[in-house]
């Protein structure tokens, strides 16, 4: 039984000490050991046949029973002073938190000593303090008192928490008692050395008014403010004397004597008071800023009073130099005794992110500036940081109606020059650096819009720069009539149509009356110009929305204005084309009435194309040079005149009837010589070849393959029918019966075989879209050429026989 019970036990602490691999080998690591008892897989049976290995050597076995008792002992000997040890440590912690609790109180108790010790200096320091302090009080001693009193009410902070103790308490009262007879006897010295009334400055600066000066710094600060408002009051009362309201320099054309007076005031101050007031007062500065305060008071009052005397020359100068005045005092001081932050706030301008018209400026412009001037243009603009700027001129603000209404009618005086200038000067002369170039005007008058802008914005950035705006808009808008679309040429015909001119010269047989070269090139500098004013417009309109208050940007728009000149620019090219077009006209009215059923054979181009080349080449190279500067208009007019040209040349194209073979492969020769001209056409007669665009090439590619398809249709047999309406279909994708029925007339079919090849088209034209859109297009189309055909055909024999 006891056997039982000691093989569960062996077992329970194998299964105890039985212990990981990754544990077991960190054990062999730090202890590394040879011993065959310290290993893991230690098995007895073979441990005790290893001491014992015969039978022999069983004689010795009390011997090795021996040492592993010895060896038993040694090990509980170890394990023992182990816990023994952990027990001491565990001792040796409690003597050392008694040990620490002592020194804590010791260290609590020399605190208190030391508290107590610097408290009862610091009450002896006050004690005495206070009552040096009141002697000195008496004495004037403010040198020694500024010291003192420093040093005192450092001391008293010390105490705030032993207020309750009635001695501490009396101390502090006495402080502040002396606090309050040394201000007031501050006050009352400056008074007697600056009185308000009478004599002026009758003691003058002091080293007791200097250490006055020290001591008020310590005290409340009312008593500093009092000590500057009463001597900037005294020191300005001479100017409230000598430029009263009823004083003759009290008015605008004298302003540069107040201006004058203040500085030599602040010279005189420097040299008599400007050691006496600490440096960090900046009493200078604060002079200067009250002088500024009471003149744009007094100037507003005076400006009210007498608003009907005020005129633009006056009011500029005066503007002038007064924002020449606040240069002067921003180079001289920085402005940190300005209180009036909305001010700054107001008058400063944003940093300027769009330079309007910076690059623009010729020395023609320039010597126009110097004619308007020196009272027309400020000489130095204010700096955007300028803390001063608006402290005086903010006064003018309420009278820019006068300088807005002064800029009106100067604008309407030179909108009237410029065109009294373009009468008696003319257009710019063709053949020279002038041909094509921007009017000059236009540049004065961009140039003079930023002088106002400018002059406007540095005394208002409110409601008298919308009313600028407003005048800008007007003689914008004056400008695009009365010198662009007013000196545009007049065409003889209308555009498009029928006129008594047109029947005229058509049945003469003469040219249409075409634009002169110089008026070719007035028509280009007019475009060149009205574009340079839509770019600029633009940036006025960015500039102006830069100057102007936050809130009232939305109240600027200038679209109106550059829509004017879009118009403008539109009028001009139409003019290009339409000039080029009908110069073209008699030439395709030639066509159209030549015999092309009697052409025997093909030749070379037929003299109309001639003609029609020889007025592109006149015309092009002349545009186009003229718009160098504006290439993507001269992309257009080529554009606007193949749109135009080519269905002119189609409809003509169609009035050729009846057509052999021969005439129609001559006017297909003639259409694709057409075709090549008027793909060479934006670089025509240049000796520099540029690729036409893209866009214009497609137009012409389109236009002009439908023409020669509609002639290779009038080419093809018409039998069998089947075949020929197969080939239109294909060769026309935008077939339909009247175009087929123009061909038809073009071969010379007659009316009666025309029909059935309408009937048998109309079977063999694909499905529409949309049953409805193609009922309603056939519907429309089917009797409508012929009846409109004839009804135009009456009407130009009925006007030729009456005229």
């Amino acid at each position: 039984m006891m056997e039982e019970e000691e093989l569960e036990f062996v077992e329970e602490l194998e299964a105890v000490l039985q212990l990981t691999p990754e544990v077991q080998l960190a054990i062999e690591q730090v202890f590394p050991s040879q011993d065959p008892l310290d290993r893991a897989d230690f098995n007895a049976v073979e441990y005790i046949n290893t001491l014992f290995p015969t039978e022999q050597s069983l004689a010795n076995i009390d011997e090795v029973v021996n040492k592993i008792r010895l060896k038993i002992r040694r090990l509980d000997d170890n394990i023992r002073t182990v816990v023994r040890g952990q027990t001491n440590v565990g001792q040796d912690g409690r003597q050392v938190k008694e040990i620490t609790r002592d020194i804590k109180q010791l260290d609590h108790a020399k605190r208190h000593l030391t508290t107590s010790i610097t408290t009862l200096n610091h009450l002896h320091m006050l004690a005495g303090g206070v009552d040096s302090l009141e002697a000195m009080t008496r004495r004037r001693q403010y040198g020694e008192v500024a010291n003192l009193l420093q040093g005192v009410m450092n001391v008293l902070e010390h105490f705030h928490k032993y207020m309750g103790i009635p001695q501490i308490r009396q101390l502090s009262e006495r402080v502040k008692a002396a606090q309050t007879e040394l201000g007031q006897q501050i006050l009352a010295d400056f008074e007697e050395a600056f009185p308000s009334q009478g004599t002026k400055r009758p003691g003058g600066p002091s080293n007791v008014l200097r250490d006055a000066c020290l001591v008020a710094n310590i005290l409340d600060p009312r008593i500093k403010q009092e000590i500057i408002k009463k001597f900037i009051k005294q020191h300005l009362s001479e100017y409230l004397v000598l430029f009263q309201e009823n004083q003759d320099v009290a008015w605008l054309d004298k302003i540069d004597r107040r201006y004058a007076w203040i500085k030599r005031q602040l010279v005189d101050y420097e040299e008599k008071y400007g050691r006496m007031f600490p440096r960090e007062w900046y009493m200078t500065e604060r002079i200067a800023v009250e002088f500024c305060h009471v003149t744009r008071t007094e100037l507003a009052k005076i400006m009210r009073t007498r608003a009907k005397e005020i005129e633009v020359k006056l009011l500029l100068f005066a503007i002038q130099r007064t924002t020449n005045f606040e240069g002067f005092l921003a180079k001289r001081f920085s402005g940190c005794t300005l209180t009036d932050g909305t001010l700054k706030k107001l008058e400063s301008p944003p940093a300027s992110t769009n330079p309007f018209l910076e690059d623009e400026p010729t020395p023609e412009m320039e010597e126009l500036a110097a004619e308007k001037g020196d009272l027309d243009q400020p000489k130095k603009p204010k700096a955007p940081d300028n803390p001063f700027h608006g402290i005086v001129s903010k006064c003018f603000e309420p009278h820019l109606y006068v300088y807005i209404e002064s800029q009106d009618k100067n604008l309407g005086e030179l909108i009237d020059r410029f065109v009294a200038d373009f009468k008696a000067q003319g257009p710019p002369k063709p053949n020279t650096d002038e041909g094509g170039a921007v009017l000059p005007s236009c540049a004065d008058l961009f140039v003079y819009y930023k002088k106002c802008m400018v002059q406007c914005s540095q005394l208002s950035t409110g409601e008298p720069m919308i009313a600028l705006t407003t005048i800008f808009q007007k003689y914008l808008r004056e400008y695009a009539w009365k010198i662009l679309s007013g000196n545009l040429p007049k065409t003889t015909t209308s555009s498009g149509g029928l006129t008594i001119s047109s029947l005229l010269k058509e049945k003469e047989g003469s040219e249409v009356a075409k634009f002169t070269l110089e008026e070719l090139c007035l028509i280009c500098s007019i475009l060149s110009t009205a574009e340079y004013c839509l770019a600029t417009t633009q940036q006025l309109e960015e500039k102006l929305k830069e100057k102007v208050d936050v809130s009232l940007i939305e109240r600027i728009n200038l679209t109106g204005e550059m829509d004017t000149f879009s118009t403008v620019i539109s009028s001009s090219i139409q003019l290009l084309v339409q000039d080029l077009d009908a110069a073209c006209d008699p030439a395709l009215t030639a066509m159209s009435k030549m015999q092309w059923q009697n052409v025997e054979h093909v030749g070379d181009q037929s003299p109309y194309v001639t003609s029609v080349i020889l007025h592109i080449k006149q015309n092009v190279p002349i545009i186009r040079d003229n718009l160098a500067s504006t290439r993507k208009y001269f992309t257009q007019f080529c554009i606007k005149f193949a749109n135009s040209f080519i269905p002119k040349f189609i409809t003509h194209l169609f009035k050729c009837k009846p057509i052999s073979m021969v005439g129609a492969e001559q006017l297909l020769l003639d259409t694709h010589s057409l075709k090549m001209v008027l793909l060479d056409l934006p670089s025509i007669g240049s000796q520099v070849v540029r690729k036409a665009p893209a866009s214009y090439t497609k137009i012409v590619v389109k236009g002009m393959t439908r023409a020669e398809m509609i002639l290779k249709v009038v080419m093809a047999p018409h039998e069998p029918l089947v075949v020929f309406v197969d080939n239109y279909i294909k060769l026309l994708t935008d077939c339909n019966t009247e175009t087929f029925q123009k061909i038809l007339d073009m071969k010379g079919l007659k009316r009666s075989e025309q029909s059935s090849m309408l009937e048998l088209l109309r079977q063999r034209l694909p499905a529409p879209p949309s049953g409805a859109e193609g009922s309603s297009s056939l519907s429309l189309m089917a009797p409508t050429p012929e009846q409109e055909s004839s009804r135009i055909r009456k009407l130009e024999k009925l006007i030729k026989k009456r005229l």
